[in-house]
């Protein structure tokens, strides 16, 4: 047998708590979902790492990080288990041990502000339910590892290994508070462009200016240039600021909608074509989807036509 190659056929309990661990991120959050010790878990992982001839994880302070050759494993294993686990659950009775959570990630401001009221029902129904949030790119890596059941993505995946739906528009608008709306002047921006925002303070989740820069360019075809008075790695944190009154900014209709309404916000600029960005429902192409998943991705798909 060369290294790194199994010893022999892979334990299939030995699996199912490799997959927990490696959704969780942690040996004892993956012990309190499969409701053994912290010892058995790390026996087990152990047991399953010298069948498998190599390490599956990296032994951190504070959890673990799956090593390349776990990402491969998770991917592989994550339909059939999750499969075998719906079949089981069908015949389970009451007081058995609940359903496996469905992992869902994607944009915190989405995520908070359209997706988990929508699925605020699934879960008073019993759905039980794990959000990460952080950056597209990172978000995928993480859902073809297994690491997510479901990705709200801001970009369309590239390749077959992931089936992606579009889910909804994201339009942008130009905003300030009250107060900055009247310095600058109504229909300024509309009759003499971005020359009319010289001088106005730029608030932005991002050093790059990613929303503003894809605005200008769009909008008033030309280049945004200059830094930014306010950064805040937020959109919310950002809609905070404007409304009481720390400059402009670019944001997407949905989060700014009843800060527009109530006159908190006011949008400098009505352009015919604004800049729209869709978002995607991403799943793992192929393998059967366990119930609580296919429910989650429906209710979503559902609920976007009203974003």
């Amino acid at each position: 047998m060369r290294p790194g190659e199994p010893a022999g056929p892979l334990d299939l309990g030995l699996l199912r708590t490799f997959l927990a661990v490696h959704r969780a991120g942690s040996l004892t959050a993956a012990a309190r979902v499969l409701r053994l010790s912290q010892p058995t878990v790390t026996a087990q992982v152990r047991a399953l790492e010298q069948q498998a001839g190599h390490p599956l994880f990296e032994r951190l302070p504070r959890g673990v990080a799956p090593t390349a050759a776990a990402d491969l494993l998770a991917a592989e294993v994550a339909g059939p288990l999750d499969a075998l686990a719906a079949v089981a659950e069908r015949g389970t009775h009451e007081g058995a041990a609940p359903a496996r959570p469905v992992h869902l990630a994607g944009p915190a401001e989405l995520l908070s502000i359209c997706a988990l009221p929508a699925l605020a029902p699934l879960v008073g129904a019993g759905l039980r339910l794990r959000v990460t949030t952080g950056l597209t790119d990172d978000l995928l890596a993480g859902l073809r590892a297994a690491r997510y059941d479901l990705v709200v993505a801001t970009a369309r995946p590239r390749g077959r290994a992931l089936d992606a739906v579009p889910l909804a528009d994201e339009e942008f608008v130009l905003v300030a508070g009250p107060a900055w709306a009247r310095r600058i002047g109504p229909g300024r921006v509309a009759a003499e462009g971005p020359a009319s925002l010289d001088g106005v303070p730029l608030v932005t989740y991002a050093e790059d200016l990613p929303i503003a820069r894809r605005y200008w360019r769009h909008v008033f075809g030309t280049r945004l240039a200059g830094p930014a008075a306010l950064v805040v790695p937020d959109l919310r944190a950002v809609l905070a600021a404007v409304v009481a009154g720390a400059g402009i900014t670019v944001l997407p209709r949905y989060l700014c909608a009843e800060d527009l309404a109530a006159g908190r916000l006011t949008a400098l600029l009505a352009p015919a074509d604004p800049p729209i960005n869709t978002a995607y429902l991403v799943r793992r192409a192929g393998g059967p989807e366990p119930r609580p998943v296919a429910d989650v991705r429906a209710r979503l798909l559902t609920a976007a036509r009203n974003w």
